[in-house]
């Protein structure tokens, strides 16, 4: 919120010529004003991005803690984790919570409520769609999404210490939960500094059309919501004549057909999926795609689920040629497979005044460091 603008005083003048003075100053007055709300609003500032954390008992216990702190060390206009609070199946002999049950939000919830920013979150398939797995709990996954929106969306404002106010999706196309049809709370939206943000609930495992429990009908209501909020954040941004987009949501949809180990197969050009497996994106994708060339200005996505760090162009239109106003960013996510935790985190430069908007320093926490020490 901008600040009260001071009054301008006027010189004295004498009677006679006090009217033109008056409406010169005025006007002066205000487009002074103008001007000063219009810095504010192309301040500069710095958000954080994480996900797909943690994955076990040391990044709960002590990596995801340190990311917290290194976090809080920097001035961040926000955060937003971008789901997965789990691994995607339970780790036997845990100390720290690893199935479905509420443990795990309880423990997320205290992560978030530690950073000293507002803390966004938008859920991951590893805390919802997932948990029907048996070594999860053998959870019914509408009912574990219902439980995240009691817990982590039920007001209108952010997590964390300081709370930045949100709109929320309350109106139709509904969400389905357990009982029928119900509001997606969990997808948000805001604007910062003369950019729009959105979360969306878009899920790895196919969008929750693979799977152990597979959901079509789940996966329709949500589906149609979000491609609803999608179009809405695109009008909301035009209106507040925004100069970028950023997205914010946690499945990998996968973009063309070139990373088969970390994503699905998709025909660039059609965005139908080339795999065996159900699609349950292209019609989100096709929709983007429309509203990324409407648009004109620089759209991120953001996004987790395939745990690899990168910043790339990987979207294109029906002809083949690449959107040069998208970017893709997947954050840093669980690699302790491959004996490294990327217990890690992304910092972006948001200044609203350059061409691109936004840009993107991977943040590798000291005390985090496992291959290589600190110097």
């Amino acid at each position: 919120m901008m600040n009260r603008l001071k009054q301008i005083p006027l010189r004295r003048v004498g009677l006679i010529a006090l009217t033109l003075p008056f409406l010169a100053s005025s006007a002066i007055g205000l487009a002074n004003a103008g001007e000063r709300e219009e810095n504010n609003g192309n301040q500069p500032y710095a958000i954080g991005l994480w996900g797909d954390l943690p994955y076990n008992d040391v990044q709960a216990t002590i990596g995801v803690p340190n990311l917290i702190a290194d976090m809080n060390a920097q001035n961040l206009a926000f955060t937003a984790h971008n789901g997965d609070l789990k691994a995607g199946n339970s780790t036997p002999g845990s100390v720290t919570p690893t199935t479905c049950a509420d443990a795990l939000y309880t423990q997320a919830l205290g992560y978030f409520n530690a950073l000293k920013s507002p803390a966004i979150f938008t859920p991951g398939d590893n805390d919802w769609t997932d948990c029907d797995r048996p070594s999860n709990g053998g959870f019914n996954s509408r009912e574990r999404l219902d439980r995240e929106r009691q817990i982590f969306f039920s007001t209108r404002f952010s997590l964390g210490q300081r709370k930045l106010a949100q709109e929320v999706q309350t109106q139709a196309p509904l969400c389905l939960g357990l009982g029928g049809p119900v509001p997606c709370v969990e997808n948000r939206r805001w604007t910062l500094g003369r950019v729009t943000y959105a979360t969306l609930n878009i899920q790895g495992s196919c969008n929750n059309l693979c799977d152990t429990a597979p959901d079509p009908q789940e996966y329709a209501a949500r589906n149609a919501a979000n491609i609803a909020w999608l179009k809405e954040t695109f009008q909301a941004a035009k209106a507040r004549n925004s100069v970028a987009v950023m997205l914010i949501s946690q499945g990998n949809p996968g973009w063309d057909l070139s990373d088969p180990t970390r994503a699905p197969l998709r025909d660039p050009k059609t965005l139908v999926e080339t795999d065996a497996n159900p699609d349950g994106y292209k019609d989100f994708l096709l929709a983007l795609r429309a509203e990324v060339i409407a648009f004109r200005r620089p759209v991120a996505y953001v996004h987790g689920d395939s745990h690899y760090y990168r910043v790339d162009k990987p979207f294109l239109d029906a002809q083949g040629r690449r959107l040069e106003n998208f970017t893709r960013v997947e954050t840093f996510g669980n690699n302790a497979a491959n004996g490294n935790n990327d217990v890690q985190w992304v910092k972006v430069m948001v200044n609203p005044r350059t061409r691109e908007v936004f840009s993107y320093q991977p943040q590798t926490v000291p005390n985090n460091r496992v291959t290589v020490p600190v110097p």
